[in-house]
């Protein structure tokens, strides 16, 4: 493809020839993917038009070196090192009840729910009986009552199931409860992104809302057979389908479905689905997990990595309906991961981006893109990267 910038060092070239290939087979409309190896940058490339509804031909602003998207549930990942930092630091405890930090969590069965558990989606709270509206969704006093309020669906910690919305508030309040009411967006800013230099927000500052392109849909392939088909199992499609499911229950949290695109919704913290990023400052932070970036280390102890690469949750997802895998927060290689190596941790965003680091060989990797397909964890765009990487470091 014409117009992919940015640069490779010797030996990744095939992530460039990928890149290039998903705008041309894959539908690609803007998109941007790095990595990082050994804590230095070695690939940065950016192409397309900043806005999914927009064609840089007509008129649309083009993807630059500083453009960021919304990047979905790849947020979790983020979230996700947080509590494990504040858990180094000796301010959260993985093993107290979260109704220790929480007391209003307690209710309904939910006292022996663990810390662990939230970061595992074994918590058993990932739907709510009363959906919370988009403006209720933006109040976190509110939406962590509802929470606390809910009856789990199973027993906590006796099973898994992916918390796709309510994962924002069991992270959210636990972090307002331990740091005197910072939220989890404000920790991240001050302890992460500054030290680092990342253009990463959960809670995007109105200063920065001129850099964020808007996201959407990409079409669907067309009905000649031209174009990727992506064919999810019979199971996996009725649960989407049922209105009554785990599933459609859980992603539906939230009804209706939020504007993404809506400035309230991204200066909201929810960190379950709100981050925003640029593809360098993703991988940075992951590169930042696993080792020292420009003298700054964000997870200090080997212990910290290890709860993160170690199998929390496995085997049938009570949500997604598919085999997941989980350490403490982060998916883990797994039939359903789209993960470089069995060595892997980190997080999809539903439809589109993915960030994660694998220590074994020192890479960290971050896609980001404005246009979202129907995928939940393996989007052929990010997966194609992936070989390409693959084939890249063997």
């Amino acid at each position: 493809m014409d117009g992919v910038r940015g640069t490779v060092d010797e030996g990744f070239e095939p992530v460039r020839d990928a890149f290039a290939r998903n705008f041309e087979a894959l539908g690609e409309r803007g998109a941007a993917v790095a990595v990082y190896r050994d804590g230095r940058k070695v690939v940065d490339l950016w192409a397309g038009s900043r806005d999914a509804d927009a064609v840089t031909e007509a008129g649309g602003a083009p993807w630059e070196h500083g453009t960021a998207q919304i990047v979905r549930s790849a947020t979790k990942g983020v979230a996700a090192a947080v509590l494990l930092m504040l858990a180094e630091r000796g301010e959260l405890d993985l093993d107290a009840p979260v109704g220790h930090y929480w007391p209003e969590f307690k209710a309904r069965g939910k006292e022996r729910a663990l810390v662990r558990h939230v970061l595992a989606h074994r918590t058993g709270v990932p739907v709510l009986d009363r959906p919370l509206t988009p403006a209720e969704a933006l109040d976190p006093d509110l939406a962590a009552a509802a929470v606390a309020a809910q009856a789990p669906v199973w027993e906590p910690g006796s099973d898994h199931g992916y918390h796709a919305q309510t994962y924002s508030w069991l992270t959210g309040e636990l972090v307002r409860r331990v740091t005197g009411g910072r939220s989890l967006g404000e920790w991240l800013a001050a302890e992460v992104s500054a030290p680092l230099g990342l253009d990463l927000w959960i809670g995007l500052p109105d200063s920065e809302a001129g850099r964020v392109g808007r996201v959407g849909p990409l079409p669907e392939p067309s009905a000649d057979g031209s174009g990727p088909r992506l064919r999810p199992k019979r199971a996996v499609s009725e649960a989407y389908a049922n209105p009554e499911s785990l599933t459609r229950r859980a992603f539906g949290a939230i009804t209706p479905t939020p504007d993404e695109n809506d400035p309230a919704y991204r200066a909201a913290v929810l960190p379950a689905s709100n981050g925003i990023a640029t593809a360098p400052s993703l991988a940075r932070f992951y590169a930042a997990l696993i080792g020292e970036v420009d003298g700054v280390r964000l997870w200090r102890r080997p212990e910290t990595l290890a709860l993160a690469r170690t199998e929390a949750s496995a085997g049938p997802d009570r949500t997604l309906v598919v085999s997941t895998r989980f350490g403490l927060g982060h998916m883990l290689h797994g039939p359903a991961s789209p993960l470089l190596s069995p060595h892997s941790f980190g997080h999809p965003g539903r439809g589109g981006a993915l960030a994660f680091a694998d220590p074994e060989s020192g890479l960290a990797f971050a896609y980001v893109t404005n246009g979202f397909r129907r995928s939940v964890t393996a989007d052929p765009r990010a997966q194609s990267l992936i070989r390409a990487l693959r084939s890249s470091t063997t």
